[in-house]
């Protein structure tokens, strides 16, 4: 989708705290109300903003370890994959999964209070997952960069 002016400045606003007063918002735009509120629920319509969340800080929520592992599947079909895809959203730790392309099928983010955290998930839970053929864990040691705000554009006009 492209955006025009006013969407990108409302997304970016937004992006950076969805808790924004609307009235302020939308008179920091030079907009009244009802054309702020057409404008979000375009937006939302459109599924460009799909939720409201509030981001807590990892460390300060008690889990400071992030792993990234890698999961190759045995046997691959599109029904082990979905199978696959099923039991990881049942697992709270793993916060973003992807299918890749390369040697593992999947990438993990994982989350954990600590080291043995990580390894009492990939031992008592993922390893548990059928069809899990091989894994590879990476501990982070530090984040460096952390953004929840996409870097959006306005259309050419």
């Amino acid at each position: 989708m492209k955006f025009d002016r006013t969407d990108v400045a409302i997304l970016r606003a937004l992006q950076l705290d969805a808790h924004t007063k609307a009235a302020d918002l939308a008179e920091s735009l030079g907009l009244s109300l009802s054309p702020f509120y057409r404008r979000i629920r375009m937006l939302e319509e459109a599924g460009v903003i799909n939720q409201y969340v509030t981001l807590l800080d990892q460390e300060k929520a008690g889990f400071p370890v992030n792993a990234y592992v890698s999961v190759a599947i045995e046997k691959k079909s599109e029904a082990r994959l979905a199978a696959f895809e099923r039991a990881i959203a049942n697992l709270d730790e793993v916060m973003e999964c992807y299918l890749m392309t390369g040697a593992f099928d999947y990438m993990l983010r994982v989350v954990a209070a600590d080291i043995a955290g990580i390894e009492r998930f990939v031992m008592t839970r993922l390893t548990k997952v059928d069809g899990v053929r091989d894994i590879h864990t990476s501990v982070a040691l530090r984040r460096v960069e952390y953004k929840t705000a996409l870097p959006l554009r306005i259309r050419d006009e």
